[in-house]
């Protein structure tokens, strides 16, 4: 099966309602819809936000310059 992203259930969704719609109408329509990502990798923050465990973590000046330092020279 595929697991879509969170952004691209909301266009699942959109395109489950309009080929609905052309049900009911009897109208005939190509419905093109985007699907990225698995949302593999955000399953655990799925998690925990819905058991209330989720914190909310800001980085200090430290950590980004950290982060910052890592990233290769682009001149």
């Amino acid at each position: 099966g595929i697991l879509p992203a969170p952004e691209s259930s909301h266009a699942i969704k959109a395109a489950i309602d309009e080929a609905i719609k052309c049900k009911k109408a009897g109208e005939k329509k190509t419905i093109i819809f985007g699907l990225s990502g698995t949302g593999y990798f955000d399953l655990t923050a799925y998690m925990s936000y819905n058991n209330g465990t989720m914190t909310d973590y800001i980085p200090s000046d430290e950590d980004l310059e950290k982060g910052f330092s890592s990233l290769p020279k682009v001149e």
